[in-house]
């Protein structure tokens, strides 16, 4: 698998000026124009544009990558704390079970224990 740019821009021209446009990469063969601006005087209006908004846009990709990652890290351990406590019930319930066949012991066998008043 190649490591190539998921985010990159664009700059075209056509009857009314410059077009500078975000691209995302969606798969090999396939991409998505993210955000496009046009009416740009010069290619250099443009370009300055399309570099500013593709920084914009991968710093916001990145502030939000960290607030999933921070998210999917307190599920985990909410979900650690949960997996925890069912087993800790389990082993309660089991023990608690163990403890009232123990209580539970009576020798039906022995006849001759039986004491008849």
């Amino acid at each position: 698998m190649s490591q190539g740019k998921k985010y990159d821009f664009s700059v075209m021209q056509d009857d009314k000026g410059w077009t500078a446009g975000i691209i995302r990469k969606v798969s090999a063969r396939r991409t998505v124009v993210s955000k496009s601006k046009d009416g740009f005087a010069t290619e250099a209006e443009a370009i300055a544009w399309a570099e500013e908004t593709l920084k914009g846009f991968l710093d916001g990709q990145t502030q939000r990558n960290k607030r999933r990652d921070e998210r999917r890290e307190i599920r985990r351990e909410q979900e650690a704390e949960a997996a925890a406590a069912r087993a800790a019930a389990i082993a309660a319930a089991e023990a608690a079970r163990a403890e009232a066949a123990e209580d539970d012991d009576f020798d039906y066998d022995d006849e001759d224990d039986i004491v008849e008043e």
